[in-house]
Order: C-alpha cells, then sequence, then structure tokens
C-alpha cells in the first residue's frame, strides 16, 4: 500500500484540472464570447442551447488536444524485475568483496562467501575480535561501536600470501535498540604490488644510472685538471667514459623496451610463427659470439615447422637474451645446447648451459629487474639486469611461461613452455 493517503489524492486531481483550464483560457474565453453573441442573436431558445452545446463540446475537445509539455511522464505500472524479489542475503552473497555483519557485541550474524574464502571459515555466532586480533582492527571495530561514527583503516593479512585490505566499518541503521554493523573489506593487494614495483623500480634504476654518471663526472674532472696534458691518461679515461657511455645507453634502451611491452600486454597476439626458423635464426645471429667466447652451440631442432601464436621479433627477442645469456655466464661449459619439443602436450623451447649453475635460492627472483645473481660479473658481461624481465613480459603476453632449472656446478636450462596451440581459423 502506497504511503501517500486518498487526500493527497483528490488534491493532486484538482491541481490538474486547474492546470487543464489555465490552460485553455483563450479558447474559454473565445467560448465565452460567442456564447453571448448567439444569446443577443435573437434566435429561439432551443436553438441557442444547441449552438451552446456544440460550442461547449468544441472546447472541451480543444482543450484535451492541447501538449501538456509541462506535465511529467507518468510511470505506468511494471511487473516487478526480479532483482526486487532477492533478499539482501542473495545481493550480498553476490558481492565480489568480504562482507561480515555484527552485533554490537561482536558476535559474527552474517559472513557472504567472499570473507569466508579470504578469511577463512567464520561461523556465525563467533566472536568478531578473535578472527581479527591485529591492534589497528581491534581499535577501529571498538571505537565504531562506541561513538557510531564510520570508520577506516588499511589491514594486511600475512598467512598464507601477503594481502592488504581497505577496511571500513559502520553501524546499520535498525531503527531500534539492536545495533548492528558491517565490516567491508576492499582488496588493495594489486595497488600495493605495483606501487612497491615502482617505489624499487625507481631506487634500482636511479642507482644503476647513478654509477656511471659519477664515473663520468669524475673522469671528466680529471681530464679538465691534472691529466689535461697527459695523452696517455686521457686515451684512457677516454675508452673508460664510452664504455660507461654505452652502458647508460644500454641500460635506456633496455627500460624503453620494457615500457613498450608494457604497454602491449593486453593486446593478444595473433600470427603464427614458426619457432623452428625463429630458433635457427638466432643460433645463426649468435654463432660469432659463440665461437669469440670458444663456446659449441649444439641444435636439436627438428627440420619441420613448430607453429605457435605469437610476435616474431618479440619471441627472437625472447630467445636472443636467452641464448646470449648462455653463453655469457655458461662461457666455462664451453657447450650450450638449444632444444626445441612439440609432444602434443605443449611446446618446449630449451636453452641449456654447463657452467657455474645458479644457486637455488636466486632462481625465484631471476626475473625481477635490476636483480643480479653476481653484479660484478653481471656488469663485466654488459648486463644491466632488465633482460630476463623483458623475457618474462613478452611470454607473459604469449601465455608462455619461464621455467628455470640450475644445479650449482653443473649449469642451467631456462625453458620456454607455450601451451597447447589452437589451429587458426
Amino acid at each position: 500500500m502506497s504511503i501517500f493517503g486518498s487526500g493527497q489524492e483528490s488534491r493532486g486531481l484538482r491541481q490538474r484540472a486547474m492546470q487543464r483550464i489555465i490552460r485553455a483560457r483563450y479558447i474559454l474565453g473565445a467560448a465565452a464570447f460567442l456564447t453571448a453573441l448567439v444569446l443577443n442573436s435573437g434566435v429561439s431558445w432551443w436553438l441557442s442551447f444547441a449552438i451552446l452545446m456544440l460550442l461547449l463540446l468544441g472546447v472541451v475537445a480543444l482543450s484535451a488536444s492541447i501538449p501538456r509539455s509541462d506535465d511529467t511522464t507518468r510511470a505506468q505500472p511494471v511487473s516487478d524485475p526480479a532483482i526486487f524479489r532477492l533478499s539482501d542475503q542473495q545481493l550480498a552473497a553476490q558481492l565480489p568483496d568480504p562482507l561480515i555483519i555484527f552485533d554490537h557485541e561482536g558476535t559474527i550474524l552474517y559472513v557472504n562467501p567472499a570473507a569466508n574464502g579470504a578469511f577463512g571459515p567464520l561461523a556465525r555466532g563467533g566472536t568478531l575480535l578473535l578472527h581479527f586480533r591485529a591492534p589497528e582492527m581491534q581499535t577501529l571495530v571498538q571505537s565504531v561501536m562506541s561513538d557510531a561514527q564510520a570508520g577506516s583503516i588499511d589491514y594486511s593479512e600475512r598467512v598464507p600470501v601477503e594481502r592488504w585490505y581497505r577496511a571500513t566499518v559502520l553501524r546499520l541503521d535498525q531503527g531500534g535498540s539492536d545495533r548492528q554493523y558491517l565490516l567491508s573489506f576492499r582488496d588493495l593487494t594489486e595497488a600495493h604490488r605495483l606501487e612497491r614495483m615502482r617505489s624499487d623500480f625507481i631506487a634500482n634504476a636511479s642507482h644503476e644510472l647513478r654509477t656511471p654518471l659519477a664515473s663520468l663526472s669524475g673522469f671528466i674532472e680529471t681530464l679538465r685538471g691534472p691529466a689535461r696534458n697527459d695523452a696517455v691518461a686521457r686515451d684512457n679515461f677516454l675508452e673508460i667514459m664510452q664504455k660507461q657511455a654505452e652502458r647508460m645507453a644500454r641500460l635506456i634502451d633496455d627500460l624503453l623496451s620494457l615500457s613498450r611491452i608494457e604497454m602491449k600486454a593486453h593486446i593478444a597476439v595473433k600470427d603464427q610463427v614458426d619457432l623452428t626458423i625463429v630458433l635457427n635464426h638466432v643460433v645463426d645471429t649468435l654463432r660469432p659470439l659463440a665461437t669469440h667466447l670458444d663456446i659449441e652451440i649444439e641444435r636439436h631442432i627438428d627440420p619441420g615447422p613448430v607453429m605457435v601464436l605469437g610476435d616474431r621479433d618479440e619471441l627472437t627477442q625472447v630467445f636472443q637474451n636467452l641464448l646470449e645469456n648462455a653463453c655469457k655466464y655458461g662461457q666455462s661449459g664451453k657447450k650450450v645446447v638449444v632444444e626445441l619439443k612439440n609432444n602434443g602436450e605443449g611446446i618446449k623451447a630449451t636453452i641449456q648451459d654447463f657452467g657455474p649453475g645458479i644457486p637455488e635460492e636466486h632462481i625465484p627472483r631471476l626475473t625481477e629487474r635490476f636483480y643480479r645473481v653476481n653484479i660484478e660479473t653481471s656488469r663485466a658481461q654488459k648486463g644491466t639486469g632488465l633482460g630476463l624481465a623483458i623475457v618474462k613480459h613478452i611470454l607473459t603476453r604469449h601465455r608462455a611461461r619461464l621455467v628455470v632449472r640450475s644445479r650449482v656446478g653443473e649449469g642451467s636450462s631456462f625453458t620456454v613452455a607455450f601451451g597447447p596451440q589452437k589451429a587458426k581459423a
């Protein structure tokens, strides 16, 4: 039943009638004028009555046909959509964010599935503060319960993995003494991760650029001072300065490359690429480097085509990076094996060296930006610390993964694993 009474409905009818009369005021005036003329014309009374009735009918018809531009469109009765038949609990259960309702004693009254998934099973009737023991959470809940003012904090869970949330507590107005409260969580984990990556990236990039810049500044000062007339020292310093400038150029090139790849991360690859051709091209390109380092490259690549969805230039960059690393850092093994397998379950391209290997604790962090197992060795090999980060981002776009296996003293293998490929339509 409507909250509006019958008296209000009658007032509305009178207002609409008055509005219609106002809109037809000119027609009514003309009708009155014509009626006066008819009554004073001397015709019989019955003819005057007939003419008057025709005029009144015309006035009613004309006033009904006048557009009502100031009237709001009346809502037509429609059948209730399904959403209005859903209960509050059904709606809360569909929310992707964790949500908990509790009473003034801290007893849990309702938990939606997202909250159970995020924080483990939270039974109805349990005590809220026994599940959330962090001091900042306890303070937030007790503060809202005491003064009824909504509040929020940043809340983190460390187990089983680190997650960050924006926790908000507010009082639900029940219109009575039965006070209830809502605790909701908004997941900020990805935002915190990106912020940490950005901070680490800026710190690492500034550090990597600061070292060669300091070196260049020192040599320039020396050349302008004590070594101004020393030809031998000048040539030596200029050679070092050139190497430092080349190092900064490589770093900037890798940063730009990484930025371009990240910008295309959401664009799916659609071209068919033959990995056999890509790997053979990479081996032929880097063979001079392998020969210079006294390394033999073995190919275990079938002659037939092995097709994957991908970007040829980006995949070439991946395997060039992996093979160049194998030659530089596995130089002591004197051999690198390039292998391509397609066993029906997936395509795997592996580059294996027989060098000193990588300690196990370093393997999970190899694809982090600027991460190096041995800083001095990496710099000696003209590495920027971004190569494997670029590889990881390219493979992520290609829906592929990098699998690293290594044993100290036995060498390392880097496998690019592609999932089963769909035939091109």
